[in-house]
């Protein structure tokens, strides 16, 4: 697989001002301003006539500030509420303003981790099962149903932020309390044990998935964006035809929630070979540490070549209508 030679039409350096999105007020700015600044960096090496925009700092009026950039089309790179989730989408669909990656609903979908959950339920994408948890859950009766461990998480976060691993039902509350700190929804979800992969989605091909071993609990937000020592494996257990399976599944699910360009999809791959989709990321962290390009480059693109693919893929479709 060789990209850079497929998508030549893709690689073209475009005459638009491109605006940079990152920042935002949501739990992931620090991330957002990483990958934010790794983005802009590479489009411009690139040739590109891109500046950053750091949306809500200093407490500035988010919608005032895009009112008054002058800008061609939009990078989105702004992680979580307010970016991720599709309202910074609407306002730039009313602004007539062409952006990268999902559109408004699909946006919307995947920040919910409940919604994506149910929509690949119906459409018979495998998830592990869950709960939604509130103040007046009986903590006893959650564990007995969806079985020990299990995950607690925020419906709304992403970055690992405020999810844990619970052992017991006298510990599912606290990790619960915890939860509701980031969100006013949170679930429960089965735990499933065996290696955690993550599968980049990219103008609808499935790049190569990436095992993911950590020495911490799971792969969290430490483990994520600053250890050095998170292992990103390209080689992994599965035969070629399972690899393609699990490419196959994580492909549709992209498709079933309505996602467009580029995203990733976590998943766990069970003892008995059985693959569990977690949830979908539509604006994925692209630092240093990040699993996007990482894919990118075994599949033959660099970083620049990468932003330059998801730039165009926008542009191109504003100017199909």
């Amino acid at each position: 697989m060789n990209l850079s030679q497929n998508w030549a039409h893709l690689l073209t350096v475009p005459k638009e001002r491109i605006a940079v999105i990152y920042g935002g007020t949501s739990a992931e700015r620090e991330i957002s301003l990483m990958s934010g600044k790794q983005v802009l960096a590479h489009l411009q090496s690139a040739g590109v006539n891109a500046f950053g925009l750091d949306l809500g700092a200093d407490g500035q009026d988010q919608v005032t500030q895009l009112q008054q950039v002058n800008m061609d089309a939009a990078f989105i790179i702004l992680h979580g509420r307010g970016g991720e989730d599709g309202t910074l989408q609407g306002v730039l669909e009313f602004m007539a303003v062409p952006y990268t990656g999902c559109g408004v609903l699909a946006s919307s979908l995947g920040m919910n981790k409940l919604m994506t959950k149910l929509v690949w339920l119906a459409q018979g994408v495998r998830t592990p099962a869950y709960e939604v948890l509130n103040d007046s859950s009986n903590w006893a009766e959650v564990a007995k149903r969806l079985g020990l461990p299990l995950v607690v998480k925020p419906v709304h976060e992403g970055s690992s932020l405020g999810i844990n691993i619970v052992d017991s039902a006298a510990t599912l509350e606290r990790a619960y309390r915890d939860a509701a700190e980031y969100d006013r929804d949170v679930m429960a979800e089965q735990f499933i044990d065996g290696d955690e992969y993550t599968v980049p989605i990219l103008n609808d091909l499935s790049l190569p998935a990436i095992r993911l071993e950590t020495d911490n609990i799971f792969y969290d937000l430490q483990a994520k964006y600053y250890s050095e020592k998170t292992r990103y494996l390209f080689d992994n257990p599965m035969t070629k035809t399972q690899q393609q399976g699990m490419q196959d599944e994580c492909r549709y699910a992209f498709q079933v929630l309505g996602c467009r360009d580029w995203g990733r999809i976590d998943v766990m791959r069970d003892k008995h070979g059985e693959n569990w989709l977690l949830e979908v990321n539509t604006a994925p962290g692209m630092t240093s540490h990040s699993l996007v390009p990482m894919a990118a480059e075994a599949a033959g693109l660099s970083f620049a070549q990468l932003t330059l693919v998801i730039l165009n893929l926008a542009l191109a479709r504003f100017k199909d209508g």
